[in-house]
């Protein structure tokens, strides 16, 4: 296991990213708005798993209770990043230091029960995102076997599909629930490699052009276009230098590289992480080293530089989601910790504000659907920040009782909104 100081350097850099009734209303009653689902990484649970804290959120004044039975362990050691399933119905969370995923089922009442873990092809997972049938997943090292923490190289990006209950039948036909299927593979490897070359394609394979001494380390991922293209954010941390890599992806879950093969899209000095309108018209890129913030505009898949970006950030911006009309931007700033919040037109970004979270602040969560509520993972804080967002101005109000107690060392915020899990 690395040293903790690592591990808190690299949340700074990632996006991996996603509640309580007033008075003693429980996640059955009609004023839970949303469960709220927060990773920690310390140890602390059975086997040295990570925890999930879940909370319930009260539709009126946005206060979280924890619901009973919370925490519930990760499955697995240093949980990094969340993200739930379209449907809503399932939660996964990646364990950065046992290279796993672990699928919950998210059941009526917000409470999680492990269905499925699934190694990762490469070496320690920080970020993950889901869009359509598929999950993509990001390690920050190749599955090489020349490759140790002593020995870095190249980060690397793998796709999960997501089965439908009727796919899962052919698994399980007893009791078919959704799962993560094979990872889609790369010709005769089963992950892309962030190539600084660019690629070519050989027998099905894309591999990198040259042999490369550069360290890439990833950083963020989004899916754009109703997921037609993927975009990784990464850094040189041998030469210096911020990429953005993008991918077409298919149907059936394979990605090609853009522009044929090209070398990636220079981006910044040490891009943080990345987001995309719902629209898929425009990818937003944090840059932690110049404390800003990068607007491209997205044609047939190639990102072009808006007019009048970058736009400032706080410091140290460590994490962005973007609201479900596109109309507002948020940015946590975790060297200042507070979050930014900006309002969004045809790109461009205007700031509405900053509002304090707990001490350095690592990821952003809103839910999808509702839209009202948004949460920060505090790191130093032990905390997750709560804010009802006004929809009219993209304003927004601490929530009542706001910040909650989290367990050490929160690191990854996911939220859906209550009704929505069908199973």
């Amino acid at each position: 296991m690395r040293m903790k100081l690592n591990r808190l350097s690299q949340l700074l850099l990632v996006s991996g990213v996603s509640l309580l009734a007033a008075g003693l209303v429980t996640g059955c009653g009609t004023l839970t708005v949303d469960f709220v689902y927060v990773a920690s990484a310390l140890a602390a649970g059975p086997n040295s798993y990570g925890q999930v804290d879940v909370f319930e959120v009260n539709s009126e004044s946005g206060k979280m209770r924890q619901i009973p039975t919370s925490p519930f362990p990760s499955g697995g050691r240093n949980p990094v990043a969340e993200a739930a399933a379209p449907d809503n119905a399932d939660l996964y969370v990646v364990n950065e230091d046992d290279n796993t995923i672990v699928q919950f089922v998210i059941g009526n009442d917000g409470k999680l029960y492990p269905q499925n873990t699934v190694n990762t092809p490469g070496v320690f997972p920080l970020a993950v995102a889901v869009s359509g049938p598929n999950l993509y997943l990001l390690d920050t090292y190749q599955p090489l076997p020349s490759c140790s923490t002593a020995s870095p190289c190249s980060g690397s990006v793998a796709v999960f599909p997501i089965l439908t209950l009727d796919q899962a039948k052919v698994l399980n036909p007893a009791q078919p629930v959704d799962t993560l299927g094979t990872v889609v593979a790369n010709g005769s490897q089963n992950y892309w490699a962030l190539c600084l070359s660019g690629y070519t394609l050989s027998a099905g394979t894309w591999s990198c052009k040259a042999t490369e001494s550069d360290v890439i380390v990833p950083t963020g991922v989004t899916a754009a276009a109703s997921g037609a293209y993927l975009y990784v954010t990464a850094y040189d941390a041998t030469a210096g230098g911020g990429y953005v890599f993008g991918f077409t992806a298919n149907s059936d879950g394979t990605l090609i590289p853009m522009n044929n093969g090209a070398a990636p899209f220079p981006v910044g000095i040490h891009p943080s992480a990345i987001a995309a309108d719902p629209g898929g018209n425009y990818v937003y890129v944090t840059d932690f080293a110049k404390a800003d913030v990068l607007v491209y505009q997205i044609n047939a898949g190639h990102l072009t530089p808006l007019n009048g970006s970058p736009f400032a950030s706080g410091n140290g911006p460590a994490a962005i989601v973007v609201d479900a009309t596109g109309k507002y931007v948020f940015v946590v700033n975790s060297q200042d910790s507070n979050m930014t919040a900006y309002s969004a037109s045809s790109g461009t970004l205007q700031s509405l504000g900053t509002f304090t979270t707990g001490t350095l602040p690592v990821a952003v969560g809103i839910d999808p659907s509702v839209n009202d509520h948004i949460y920060t993972a505090n790191f130093l804080g032990n905390s997750v920040t709560a804010f009802t967002l006004n929809s009219s101005n993209g304003t927004l109000l601490n929530s009542q009782s706001s910040p909650s107690i989290s367990n050490s060392e929160p690191t990854a915020v996911a939220a859906i909104p209550h009704g929505s899990v069908k199973k």
